[in-house]
């Protein structure tokens, strides 16, 4: 009898977990994120060559789209901030790239390198101050993209996991260009760091442990510089470059560029 009881319980657990989970792949959320109509709604059947047709359609046919909306190639629509966000992110790739020939991430030694690589690098003053200006204009140009996204109102319904995804981008864009300013190490940088880590250190609960990890100490040293700069040229970019992939391939998902309202 007992056995009876637990069978019958757990067959209603059962069923309850599959219409929840039935509902959930019927909600809006889950239609943004995993976008409906794969090639298995398209009168296709399960089969390993079938999947590969789904991997096939899902990305590499959606790298160009077979036919362009006409107000998405209107200048005065999107401005192009979008691909411009792109270009100034290879821009600061390729001249990141190049001043971390020159550099040392240490305290002894970053500022010294600094100023050499303005007297001394030919081209060096040049190449950082594109460096420079480029992350200004790239925060400037994705905070603009998307303004132009939420008036015009791409983020509705199929769009809100693209939405999602810029918003994540915007930061990630912030934290890069925050983290790069500690590495000229001079007082303007160790006094921005200093602020902005005393912010985080105000956080509730947990303010105090995140400052301690990002400073690698109780204050600023070379610790900080080390960390910084592995986050600055290696985490958040390889981060990015991910986000951005999935960014791209979402806007040929949902149908391309969104139409004025």
């Amino acid at each position: 009898m007992a056995k009876t009881m637990q069978g019958s319980r757990g067959e209603r657990a059962q069923e309850k977990m599959s219409e929840v989970w039935e509902k959930t792949q019927e909600s809006q959320a889950w239609g943004s994120i995993f976008r409906p109509g794969s090639i298995f709604r398209k009168g296709y059947s399960d089969s390993p060559r079938n999947r590969s047709y789904v991997i096939m359609n899902s990305v590499l046919y959606h790298l160009h789209p077979v036919k362009v909306k006409r107000h998405a190639v209107k200048v005065s629509y999107t401005l192009c901030l979008g691909g411009l966000s792109f270009f100034l992110f290879i821009i600061l790739t390729v001249t990141g790239i190049f001043l971390m020939f020159f550099y040392r991430p240490t305290a002894a030694q970053a500022w010294d390198d600094i100023y050499a690589l303005q007297t001394s690098v030919t081209f060096g003053l040049l190449v950082r101050n594109m460096h420079r200006w480029g992350a200004h204009l790239m925060v400037i140009a994705v905070f603009l993209h998307m303004a132009r996204v939420f008036y015009h109102g791409a983020y509705k319904a199929p769009r809100e996991f693209n939405w999602v995804i810029g918003v994540i981008l915007l930061t990630l864009t912030l934290l890069l260009s925050f983290t790069g300013y500690l590495l000229p190490w001079d007082q303007l940088a160790l006094w921005a760091v200093t602020v902005g880590t005393n912010m985080i250190g105000y956080t509730p609960v947990f303010g105090d442990q995140v400052r301690f990890v990002l400073l690698g100490g109780a204050e600023i040293g070379t610790n900080t510089l080390l960390r910084w700069y592995v986050l600055h040229v290696l985490f958040f970019p390889f981060i990015t470059v991910i986000f951005m992939a999935i960014h791209f391939w979402r806007v040929r998902k949902d149908g391309g560029i969104s139409g004025p309202l």
